[in-house]
């Protein structure tokens, strides 16, 4: 059984180096180059075993949640990624698990040009916290506070797969089989949306990602922007495999279920102009869900949409 640094050696020490990593694995520390005239942009999270991801779920699919929730807050910010970190807190050296997750954690990484520079590993109860670090233009950060009345209102991707995918795998929704698989997949194998967030960072005055929930995260870009919304239930992007419930519960599932890591992103009226030649040019998944309106206390459902709450709280 590998101790902690030849398991690291074994299945973390990746090869064909960037230039911008003056030194990686191997010493207390990593040293990092940064590049000029480039704002570092960091975030962190932690995935915790029967919370964020059931005790079932294979260690490629938990590898790659883990690095794409991520990924996803740097494409929120309009960042391009750089580096990560890794805290992997194991209850033993499976070392089957070990490889089936450095597999998924790479591919990933390789898919989205990131390349991991450090960690650290313990025993104790499974989780894993990964520190992304990417940059980004002085002048093209997305903040969630730069909403504006009248500012159009965006998501990319459909809505409430994921929830979908997670209410199957607890019994409380029945689908065909390959509904099933494909829900459950969107579930374990979110895809950031980095590629959009490259094109919309010159246009966007706001933007977060959906990881609580459509209206959760909404709210976040109105408490911190002073303003209100209303959101158009019927412009609502639903998956094939979610217009075939009744209504109302696909859209519970698209405004207050989590992790689709989709963009939810705004728009000055000039710049969704502007912006709508490249989404037809391009083919790009995106949508209109309504405006940004300072008239509004929170967010107005158009047409009204009983709901028993907004979205995944933390702590509640």
């Amino acid at each position: 059984m590998p101790d902690e640094f030849s398991l690291i050696e074994k299945y973390f020490s990746w090869k064909n180096i960037p230039k911008s990593v003056a030194l990686g694995i191997g010493d207390d520390a990593a040293i990092l180059s940064l590049p000029e005239n480039k704002q570092l942009v960091t975030s962190i999270d932690t995935l915790i075993e029967g919370i964020h991801f059931p005790k079932e779920t294979d260690a490629h699919a938990i590898a790659h949640k883990a690095l794409a929730i991520n990924l996803s807050d740097l494409a929120a910010m309009g960042a391009d990624p750089a580096w990560f970190t890794l805290s992997l807190s194991l209850p033993d050296n499976d070392e089957t698990w070990l490889q089936e997750f450095s597999e998924g954690l790479k591919a990933l990484a390789q898919q989205y040009d990131i390349f991991l520079v450090g960690g650290d590993t313990t025993r104790g109860a499974l989780s894993i916290t990964i520190q992304v670090m990417g940059f980004v233009e002085k002048d093209q950060v997305m903040l969630r506070s730069g909403a504006n009345h009248h500012d159009k209102i965006y998501v990319t991707g459909t809505l409430g797969d994921a929830a979908a995918g997670l209410a199957a795998l607890q019994g409380e929704l029945y689908f065909e089989p390959n509904d099933t698989l494909e829900c459950v997949s969107k579930l374990e194998y979110p895809q950031p949306c980095n590629h959009i967030s490259r094109i919309i960072r010159s246009y966007a005055s706001a933007c977060i990602d959906i990881s609580d929930g459509t209206l959760a995260d909404l709210q976040h870009i109105l408490d911190a922007s002073s303003v209100g919304a209303i959101i158009n239930t019927d412009k609502i992007p639903l998956s094939p495999i979610l217009q075939k419930l009744d209504r109302n519960k696909a859209l519970e599932l698209a405004l207050s279920g989590g992790d689709d890591y989709q963009l939810l992103f705004t728009l000055p009226p000039v710049k969704a102009y502007q912006l709508s030649s490249i989404i037809e040019r391009r083919k790009l998944a995106i949508s209109c869900i309504g405006s940004i309106d300072k008239s509004v206390d929170g967010i107005k459902l158009v047409p009204e949409l009983p709901l028993a709450q907004y979205g995944y709280k933390h702590f509640t």
